[in-house]
C-alpha cells in the first residue's frame, strides 16, 4: 500500500491557476547552460492532440525551464485537426536548437499505436520528463531539481511529485490518485499510479511489444523502472498543474471505459512477464486483472467471460510472439 499523503498543498480548491509566464528567448534559455547543447541531460517529452487552446501553456512550461544543463523538447502531434499543430511549428522556428517535432499525418494512436514509441526513441537525454499537451509546469527549477537527483542518487530509477487538478482555471476539489511519497522498486513493480505530467525518469526503456496493447501507459513505464531502482518523492517542487476538461484521455473517460483499459493494460502487463519469465509478476497482473472485473460496475458477464478466457489462455502462454524484452 502506498504511505499517508506527506505533503502540504500549494493551491486549495476554488483557487485561481497561474499559467506560465511568456518565455524568454532561445539565447537567453542556452546561456545559462554548462556542457554540449546536443547531448542533454534531460529530454522533455511531450504528446499533444487537438490541444489548440492549451498547448502553448504546455511548451511555456518546459521553455521556463532554469537549468545548468541542456535539455530538449521533443513535442509528438498526433495528427492534430485543429490548429495544435501550427502552434508548435511556430515555437518550433523559434526555438529551433531546443525543440524538437515529430508531426504525424495519419493518427497512429487510432492504429493501436502509442505515441511514445516515435517520442521516446528520438529523446537523447540521459533522463526523460513528461507532460502531456493538455497540462503543464509551474516550477522553473523543477528539471534541475530532478536531473540533480537522478545524477546524485544511481539507486533510484524515478523521481516524481504532486500535481494539482484543475478546470477552467479553477483548481478543483478531486483527487485522482498518485504517490505522494517514497517508493520500493517492488512497490515500482506492481504499477503504482504516479502522476505522470510530474515524473522524471532514467531513459533506458525500450518499446515491447506488449506496450501496443496497454492503455494505461505509464503503469508499464514504473513496473519496468521498478526492475531499476526506487521511486523518490520530492515534496521541494510546486506540483505540476493536471487539466480536467471534455478531450481528455481519463478525466473525460467513463467507467466503464475506464474499466477496460485497465483490462487491457493488465492484459498486456501479464503477458509481458510471462514472456520474461517473471512468474511473480505475472500471477500479480492476472491477479490484479481477476480483482478489476470483479468488482467492477456495470461489466456484463459476457465482458467477465471473455477476462476470464483471455486469463486462461495467458496461463498457458510459454512465449509471447515477437519482440525482445
Amino acid at each position: 500500500m502506498l504511505k499517508e499523503n506527506c505533503h502540504s498543498p500549494y493551491l486549495m480548491p476554488g483557487e485561481s491557476v497561474k499559467k506560465p509566464p511568456k518565455p524568454r528567448s532561445e539565447e537567453e534559455i542556452i546561456k545559462g547552460w554548462s556542457g554540449n547543447i546536443d547531448s542533454p541531460l534531460v529530454s522533455v517529452v511531450c504528446h499533444t492532440f487537438n490541444h489548440e487552446n492549451f498547448i502553448e501553456d504546455s511548451i511555456n512550461g518546459f521553455l521556463m525551464q532554469k537549468t545548468t544543463f541542456p535539455f530538449e523538447i521533443i513535442i509528438h502531434d498526433d495528427s492534430s485537426t485543429d490548429a495544435t499543430r501550427e502552434k508548435i511549428e511556430n515555437y518550433q522556428k523559434k526555438y529551433p536548437n531546443i525543440i524538437k517535432t515529430i508531426l504525424q499525418k495519419e493518427n497512429i494512436y487510432q492504429k493501436g499505436l502509442r505515441p511514445s514509441m516515435f517520442s521516446f526513441p528520438l529523446a537523447k537525454g540521459k533522463y526523460i520528463a513528461v507532460c502531456e499537451g493538455d497540462d503543464f509546469w509551474v516550477d522553473e527549477n523543477k528539471i534541475q531539481a530532478q536531473g540533480d537527483f537522478l545524477e546524485n542518487n544511481p539507486s533510484y530509477s524515478v523521481c516524481y511529485t504532486d500535481s494539482i487538478p484543475f478546470e477552467n482555471n479553477i483548481v478543483i476539489d478531486r483527487n485522482f490518485g498518485g504517490a505522494v511519497c517514497d517508493l520500493t522498486a517492488e512497490e515500482l513493480q506492481k504499477g503504482p499510479a504516479i502522476y505522470t505530467l510530474t515524473a522524471c525518469f532514467r531513459n533506458v526503456l525500450d518499446s515491447p511489444p506488449e506496450l501496443a496493447l496497454v492503455r494505461y501507459g505509464d503503469k508499464f513505464i514504473w513496473s519496468r523502472l521498478g526492475k531499476l531502482g526506487k521511486g523518490k518523492f520530492l515534496a521541494g517542487i510546486q506540483p505540476s498543474m493536471y487539466r480536467v476538461h471534455s478531450g481528455g484521455v481519463h478525466s473525460s473517460s467513463s467507467t466503464f471505459e475506464k474499466n477496460m483499459m485497465y483490462f487491457q493494460t493488465y492484459i498486456a502487463m501479464a503477458a509481458y512477464y510471462k514472456r520474461l519469465g517473471d512468474e511473480q509478476l505475472y500471477h500479480y497482473f492476472l491477479g490484479k486483472l481477476k480483482q478489476q472485473v470483479y468488482s467492477s460496475d456495470g461489466v456484463s458477464p459476457r465482458v467477465v467471460s471473455v477476462v476470464t478466457s483471455i486469463s486462461n489462455l495467458l496461463r498457458k502462454l510459454k512465449r509471447f510472439v515477437g519482440g525482445k524484452p
